[in-house]
């Protein structure tokens, strides 16, 4: 078990937590960079809407955190909403909140909405893998107890209202449980090649939206998966949210990315001002025979 709290000045403190968000943020940054570059589209451009992204899907996370766990935590103690160092925010809000973010910002620059939204995919996904470290040194998003070797170690105090909180029945030196959280993070980075790969190889064949669409599919199958182990979730007719929003994200990204295809309706990914570099020197006329002195 980790100490939460990296850093101590005086009354100043510095959290691990908020250490391994931002270093998320400016990792994935970094890669979205690329990806924009590789596409053909300013980086820069990424750079200038990463402020706006970051604080508007902090606050859409935080919110959706509070919501899911308003009964069990935050209706008791509403003091610690704003306490986002110790914890707490639920990506389907910051995805939300970013896609919000995004839009705005291409909006008023005149910049094409799907093309950033399918830049920032790839490296959202690698933000998410680093960022449920945090999760880890929080003692958060664990699973049931189990006896695989890769069990983790919970403290009593963090399994406060959950089914395994009597220490004498599940004690704190034997007692290991599923790392959720680490499922999740070797999914998203399963997700980032696959979205990476696809990109790359089919992008002939695509339109732009269609890796956006893609992330939703397949973080709405991982959430659904895992949400199954979690307890004192937000229900809704008896149904976690996040599997409704999950399932939901699944099949309707999943129809539209089926029906846009037949029907001819998006932007080809590669323009024609941008010809696929792959194609380009395959195709490229050969040089001949040097022709014979004379």
């Amino acid at each position: 078990m980790i100490d939460p709290i990296a850093l101590r000045i005086g009354p100043l403190q510095l959290h691990w937590y908020g250490i391994i968000i931002a270093a998320a943020v400016l990792i994935a940054a970094m890669l979205g960079a690329r990806i924009a570059k590789s596409k053909g589209e300013n980086p820069d451009e990424g750079w200038s809407m990463l402020l706006p992204v970051v604080v508007i899907s902090v606050i859409a996370a935080r919110i959706y955190h509070v919501i899911h766990q308003w009964d069990a935590i935050y209706s008791k103690h509403p003091e610690l909403i704003p306490q986002i160092w110790n914890g707490g925010i639920g990506i389907p809000g910051a995805v939300a909140g970013g896609a919000l973010a995004i839009w705005l910002y291409t909006r008023t620059r005149g910049l094409s909405t799907a093309r950033w939204l399918d830049i920032f995919a790839p490296a959202l996904l690698l933000g998410q893998a680093i960022g449920r470290l945090g999760n880890f040194v929080n003692q958060e998003l664990y699973g049931p107890p189990t006896t695989l070797p890769w069990g983790i170690p919970i403290d009593a105090a963090h399994r406060a209202g959950t089914p395994w909180g009597d220490i004498l029945a599940f004690p704190v030196e034997t007692t290991r449980f599923h790392p959720l959280f680490a499922y999740e993070a070797i999914l998203n980075l399963i997700g980032l090649a696959v979205l990476l790969y696809v990109g790359r190889r089919w992008a002939h064949r695509l339109y732009d939206g269609d890796i956006a669409l893609l992330y939703i599919m397949w973080y709405g199958a991982v959430r659904t998966a895992l949400e199954t182990f979690r307890t004192q979730n937000w229900i809704i007719f008896g149904i976690p949210t996040a599997m409704w929003v999950g399932i939901l994200g699944f099949v309707l990204a999943g129809a539209w990315l089926i029906i846009r295809h037949r029907q001819g309706w998006g932007t080809p990914m590669i323009h024609p001002a941008q010809p696929d570099r792959t194609d380009e020197v395959a195709t490229a006329p050969q040089p001949g025979p040097e022709p014979s002195p004379g």
